[in-house]
């Protein structure tokens, strides 16, 4: 009996004990092992356990250690999320390698949003290797050349291992954590390049479509939508991680807002195109000024977010007011009877589908399985939106077309009848034009007669205007010789000795025109750089100056005369070299500065100049008569 007893007792204890080792393994967090048969696993609900380091203080010295065991909680939800800005969360998992695999593994970050990653990975000594990953970090250091953040897992370290993950990030996060065999990830990455290829490329086409659009028709809805389509597509990169990877790789501060720069030109280009689109003035005015008022209001909120805080840009759901108010606009519209409006209608219901898919995901709802169809929900219906958008175009197009054939039919209809009235008005003028050509033709014949004798004076007039001409002619002629005679009369005056300055003045009046006799005289037989002896010139800075087309050296006109750095009026200092020559420097600086009103010192310094040059170039004056003198302005001497 007591033997039964005994028995009885031993096996409820032992049932006890596997009922309380079934229960702390249905709490324990659940361990990932490695194996070919998988492509991939997503950590999931108790596959993951994690806390928030309020203090955010803690090192993975202190994580690790037991006391800290009690911190970790298993996730609630499908993948942790975080909720915090700037908050510092630690995750870990454990993955057991009990065997050789034929793949390579690696640990893939599904939210290239966050901004600092550190992933503690265990060694075969014990100790914790860190890796930091994460949207602040350059591109360039990224292990694999893709958008995701991944890590590789040591394929030779076995037996069960954990995981240490310490997160931040200034937006809220999902941390989805995917372990993926490599040759997996390489295949899912190509199709994924792929799908971004499709969808970016149509983006583009139809931005290039309507840009064609806009040039050819000239509406500025065409333009709105480019810029809205543009806005999409950066926005989709951002979010999508392509920007940071192929726009601003050297640049990952621009990760931190270039989303919100995006989401805001999307809206008010968005807002615009929609008033452009469905003539919201013309067919709700009210609706237009609560356009204007939403686009104000979001370009205040804009300016803030950039100036005041940047994590203001996190607070996407503001989104849902422009759209909603699309999507209303829309329906009213079309309730007025403007048909392209369906078409709108249709594609920005879309659009709010796939607005209403993300806030669901982003409240964690659990009948909406996570997966890449929801996750890429929005870009496929941004695809439809533009589509059904295009569509509602292409309808207006055709209204437009429509009533434009209309109008065109009726001008034709008015045009024929313009031409039976100008028939029939055309038949009365002939009437009447007849009726009128008779008594021209009267009156005509009383003009003929009168024109015959006018044709005989004309005659007459004809004849004494061809004399009158050919007298013209020659008193031209007898001018043109009378004048050159007195300019070779005046030359030969000047050059005489018994002329005066104010006759002198009347041919060299002013610095121009002494300029230009200066140009004649030193370049008459051709131009040659002083320093380089180049002959092809343009003119330089001062009047007559040419300046060198192979060094740009420009030589004024006095630049290697006796008038350079002279500071007598030039046409005064001309006359005095005159004088000099023609008296053959008998003339004195008293008599120079009583003719061209300088004082006698300066005279004298510059006479005495000039007859140095003089006696340095006798031989070469002895005969050069009336010229000579032109021989010593090219002339120059040191003092």
């Amino acid at each position: 009996m007591i033997s039964d007893i005994f028995k009885n007792l031993v096996k409820l204890l032992f049932a006890g004990l596997l009922f309380f080792t079934a229960t702390l393994n249905s709490y324990a967090q659940k361990t990932i092992t490695l194996n070919d048969s998988i492509s991939q696993h997503i950590f999931s609900y108790s596959e993951i356990e994690g806390f928030e380091d309020k203090s955010g203080k803690l090192t993975i010295d202190q994580v690790k250690s037991p006391a800290m065991v009690s911190a970790f909680v298993p996730n609630a939800i499908y993948t942790p999320k975080t909720s915090t800005l700037n908050g510092i969360y630690w995750y870990k998992i454990k993955i057991r390698h009990a065997y050789a695999t034929k793949n390579d593994w690696i640990l893939e970050f599904f939210d290239q949003t966050i901004d600092d990653i550190e992933i503690y990975s265990p060694q075969s000594n014990g100790k914790y290797v860190a890796t930091y990953l994460g949207s602040r970090h350059p591109f360039a250091q990224r292990l694999f050349q893709h958008k995701n953040l991944t890590l590789n897992i040591n394929s030779n370290l076995y037996g069960e291992n954990t995981y240490y993950i310490r997160l931040k990030s200034h937006q809220p996060a999902n941390v989805i954590v995917v372990l993926r065999s490599v040759t997996w990830f390489v295949h899912y990455a190509l199709d994924e390049y792929f799908f971004f290829g499709v969808f970016y490329g149509m983006l583009a086409v139809f931005a290039l479509y309507n840009l064609m659009m806009f040039f050819a028709i000239r509406q500025i809805q065409y333009l709105y939508y480019v810029m809205y389509n543009l806005s999409i597509g950066l926005y989709e990169m951002c979010a999508d991680g392509v920007a940071y990877q192929y726009i601003w790789p050297n640049s990952p501060v621009w990760n931190q807002y270039a989303y919100g720069i995006a989401l805001f030109f999307a809206s008010v280009f968005g807002m615009l195109f929609t008033r452009s689109l469905l003539y919201v003035r013309v067919k709700a005015p009210k609706l237009n000024r609560l356009i204007w008022w939403v686009i104000a209001l979001r370009s205040i909120f804009f300016i803030l977010c950039l100036t005041v805080n940047n994590n203001w840009f996190n607070y996407r759901i503001i989104e849902i007011v422009p759209l909603l108010l699309a999507c209303y606009t829309g329906y009213y519209v079309l309730s007025k009877g403007y048909w392209p409006a369906r078409f709108f209608v249709v594609g920005y219901s879309f659009l709010f589908l796939g607005f209403i898919i993300k806030v669901l995901i982003a409240l964690d709802v659990t009948w909406l399985p996570f997966g890449p169809v929801t996750h890429y929900s929005l870009s496929f219906c941004f695809i439809m939106e533009m589509l059904f958008i295009s569509f509602a175009i292409a309808e207006k197009v055709r209204i437009l077309k429509k009533k434009k054939d209309y109008a065109q039919r009726r001008i034709i209809r008015q045009m024929k009848q313009n031409e039976e009235l100008k028939d029939s008005i055309n038949k009365k003028l002939e009437e009447q034009v007849s009726e009128r050509t008779k008594e021209l033709v009267e009156k005509s014949k009383v003009i003929e007669d009168q024109n015959d004798e006018l044709k005989s004076v004309n005659i007459l007039l004809k004849e004494q205007a061809e004399e009158i001409s050919r007298i013209n002619i020659l008193l031209e002629k007898d001018n043109i010789t009378l004048h050159t005679n007195i300019e070779k009369v005046t030359h030969d005056r000047v050059m005489s000795t018994e002329v005066d300055f104010e006759e002198f003045s009347r041919i060299y009046p002013d610095r121009e025109t002494c300029f230009k006799f200066l140009s004649d005289l030193k370049w008459g037989n051709g131009y040659a750089c002083k320093k380089c002896n180049n002959v092809n010139y343009s003119n330089g800075h001062l009047p007559y100056s040419r300046r060198c087309s192979k060094c740009g050296y420009d030589e004024s006109v006095i630049a290697y005369t006796i008038l350079q750095n002279t500071r007598i009026p030039i046409n005064k200092a001309l006359y005095i070299i005159f004088l000099m020559y023609s008296t053959k420097g008998r003339i004195s600086s008293h008599k120079l500065s009583e003719i061209v009103d300088i004082r006698q010192s300066t005279c004298w310094v510059y006479a005495t100049r000039i007859k140095k040059l003089m006696e340095f170039k006798k031989k070469e004056l002895r005969n050069a008569g009336s010229q000579g003198w032109g021989k010593l302005v090219l002339e120059v001497i040191d003092d």
